[in-house]
């Protein structure tokens, strides 16, 4: 049978086209028809709604926006869901809170399905490049079953027990890469309203220990302000909010989380919550008062 995909943006788009390009039998939906035609020319099938995927598909991948759209999806919570997912097997590659994974796993559970949960860590151009990184919940059998499915979208992949477990590895790695790129980001602020040349200030963060894959992908957008996508300031918001609320209900403090979460919303509430999480310089801009410091010759 065919495997199925729902979910084609800025994410799921390049993971199914990875997918089809190694010849998986694919059947794709989206909300939005016009992003199934990269699918399409590259042999996937396009199924009518996402009914029909699940009636092709005895695999089916999500990675939709948020929770709303995954019980759309299953349509979980009218009678059409049992039929959906019954007798097969419902992998979850998106972020959603690690309560609702956990429900989401004894609903499928008790209509006949299996769950895996597979957050993914990497953003657009690994996803493009075939480089994510799984991570991988559920019941032994079925996370078996999946692995091997995910090697051309996926580098690596860590089991990470039970549910809730991979969803709590991938806040996990996202809070440190959310403090992270945020701090880079004030640094490089930090040089240029100094006046430093910025280049050069790259160029010694790049020579020595603090270097790093993410360093190295981010410093030039910084240099250019480019704020094409690659993680979305609305997506990174979205996960500083999980691990906040993960934080909270574990009683972990997160006090640099907390800082990042507001300068984030101070970047989305701005206008650019669909740019690269990078745009954050925004709002350290506001927050300095003044034009943007001139870039170097």
């Amino acid at each position: 049978m065919h495997v199925g995909f729902i979910g084609l943006g800025v994410m799921g788009r390049p993971m199914a086209l990875n997918l089809a390009r190694a010849g998986t039998p694919l059947v794709v939906w989206n909300r939005t028809p016009g992003r199934c035609a990269p699918l399409r020319d590259a042999g996937a099938e396009v199924a009518a709604d996402a009914a029909e995927v699940f009636d092709r598909a005895r695999v089916v991948i999500l990675m939709p926006a948020d929770e709303a759209a995954v019980d759309a999806i299953l349509a979980r919570g009218t009678p059409d869901f049992a039929a959906r997912v019954a007798g097969r097997t419902v992998v979850h590659m998106g972020t959603v809170s690690p309560e609702y994974s956990t429900a989401l796993v004894d609903a499928v559970g008790a209509a006949g399905g299996a769950y895996v949960e597979a957050p993914v860590s990497g953003s657009r151009v690994p996803a493009e490049q075939g480089r994510l990184v799984a991570l991988l919940a559920g019941d032994d059998g079925a996370v078996a079953e999946v692995r091997p499915l995910l090697a051309p979208m996926c580098r690596e992949t860590f089991d990470c027990g039970p549910v809730p477990g991979a969803l709590l590895m991938k806040l996990a790695v996202n809070l440190f890469l959310i403090t992270q790129v945020t701090g880079l980001t004030e640094a490089f602020h930090f040089a240029g309203r100094h006046g430093l040349d910025r280049r050069r200030f790259l160029d010694v963060l790049d020579a020595g220990p603090m270097a790093s894959a993410v360093s190295r992908m981010k410093a030039p957008k910084l240099l250019s302000r480019d704020f094409t996508v690659q993680a979305a300031a609305t997506d990174v918001l979205k996960n500083n909010r999980l691990i906040a609320e993960a934080a909270r209900t574990s009683g972990t403090a997160s006090p640099l989380l907390d800082v990042c979460h507001a300068l984030f919303e101070e970047t989305v509430a701005g206008g650019h919550g669909g740019e690269d999480m990078v745009a954050v310089l925004h709002a350290l801009e506001a927050r300095t008062g003044g034009a943007p410091a001139p870039r170097p010759e």
